[in-house]
This record gives structure tokens, sequence and C-alpha cells, in this order.
């Protein structure tokens, strides 16, 4: 059993996760959606908990992220913040909350800090929302970028596929990786991109990068715990490393106590007052 919860362990804060990139320490990061998930996931070691808008698909049975909303993200936000310690909370912004007007972005972000005491937010894109960085930069907000294959922006791109395999792409994602770090973004997350870019951007940039499926060279990870736990059974992208199969070990369990309730096994003498 691995445990790296201590007593005397600190919460994490952007200091933090800049001190673990300049020693050379990884970042673990991992999402939750619920406060029994994440104090579990607190409690496990975590450095960095992402209630992520990957709670359209595994929590709300949505095929993308785009139809999540603002107040769901709140209450999803509020109900991990609740059961993490140490952990650095990070809330996605959902589709529509800060696209296309600086100040919709800077007011949905207000509210998601105010109402969930998180410890960030995380936005998707580059050179386009920089003035909606900035704003929420500038009035205390600390912000985490995301780069590569942008999940709200499926519609446009058509594909889930590996982004920035081509140059002209590449270097786009390069010169929008330093524009983040610029305008004041404390850490950045690229997905599913060639890993010698991702490790390009990495050793170009201060802060830190955490990668999926973006290879090893960058300065933390994160996954969906869904998936990680083999909750969704059928999901085996190349990224993903499953370290167990609950699916099986759920299904085994309620399969168990259904006949258990069929046979008239549960409850028993002992299990009753």
């Amino acid at each position: 059993m691995v445990n790296n919860s201590s007593n005397d362990k600190k919460k994490v804060t952007t200091h933090s996760l800049l001190e673990m990139k300049q020693k050379g320490e990884k970042i673990a990061m991992l999402t939750s959606y619920d406060y029994s998930m994440a104090k579990i996931v607190d409690e496990s070691g975590v450095d960095m908990i992402l209630v992520g808008d990957s709670a359209s698909n595994v929590m709300a049975g949505n095929s993308t992220t785009l139809p999540i909303t603002l107040d769901e993200m709140i209450f999803y936000g509020r109900s991990v913040v609740r059961g993490v310690k140490y952990a650095m909370v990070v809330i996605d912004m959902p589709f529509g909350s800060y696209q296309g007007n600086d100040y919709v972005g800077l007011s949905s972000a207000v509210r998601i800090m105010k109402e969930t005491n998180a410890d960030a937010v995380k936005l998707e894109g580059g050179e386009e929302i920089i003035g909606t960085i900035k704003l929420m930069v500038n009035a205390g907000i600390p912000v985490v970028g995301h780069l590569g294959l942008t999940p709200q922006s499926i519609h446009k791109f058509g594909t889930y596929a590996v982004r920035a395999k081509e140059d002209a792409e590449a270097e786009k994602l390069i010169h929008d990786a330093h524009l983040l770090e610029e305008a004041g973004c404390c850490s950045l997350v690229l997905e599913k991109i060639p890993a010698t870019l991702a490790s390009r951007a990495a050793s170009e940039l201060t802060i830190p990068v955490i990668g999926i499926g973006a290879g090893g060279g960058v300065d933390g990870q994160v996954l969906v715990i869904h998936d990680m736990l083999g909750m969704n059974n059928g999901f085996h992208p190349r990224f993903l490393r499953q370290y167990a199969d609950l699916h099986t070990v759920m299904t085994d369990a309620i399969g168990h106590y259904v006949k258990d309730v069929k046979d008239s096994d549960f409850p028993n003498e002992k299990e009753q007052y």
C-alpha cells in the first residue's frame, strides 16, 4: 500500500509547485468531482486535484465537455474543496463562461473562487484568451493554462487525435505557452501532443508543465480518476495507465449483494436490530 500522507504535510500552493519544478520533483495530479473521492485522493498524497469539466462525461453522461454549466462546475468544485486539506484544487472554467468576453470570464472566475473556495481556475486556449487571463491574474486569481488538445474545441477540431504534430501548430503552441506564462499563469496543462514538443515547452518555461498524453519530459502528470481506476470499461487510450479494475470489483460486489438479497441471506441476525 502506497500512502504519501504525513502529519506535517503542508497545503500545496502556487509557490509549492514552482519549488517542485525547480527541485525536479514530479507533480501528481488527478481529477475529483465529489467530497468522498476527493478526500481519498487528497489523503493518498496527490499534489493537485482538478475538478475537470470532464465531469460532463463521467458524472453526467454527456459525450463532450460542452454541456456542463458554470453552476454545475461550482457545485462539483464546492463538494471537492470540502474534502481536501493538502492538495491544490483547480477548477475548470466550462465552455461559454469565458470565451469572447474578457469581463464575463473575470466574473465567472470570481464566482468560482468565491463560491467554492478553490485555489485556482483552468482555461483552455492561448493568445485568444490572454486578455481574460491578465484580468484574472490582476484580480489575484491563480490561473492554470491548457494547450494542445482542448476538448471544449472538439467541434472545431472534429477529432480527439494528437495535436501539434505539424511544425506550424507546434510553433504556435510554444508561442502560446510563452504568452500564457508572461500573462501570469501559475502552471500549464499540455494534452495529447508529441512528447518531444511537451518536453521542449517544459524546458523553456519557468512555470510547471503538467502533461496528459504528453510524455514523461514534463513536470507532472494528470489523469481522470475514473480512467486510471478502471471505472470506465473499454476506455484504453495509449497514454492511460490503469492502476485498478474497479469496474470488475464493483460489478462483482453489487452482483453479490443482489444475490444475497434475493436469497434472503442479507441481512442476517447480526445485521439487524
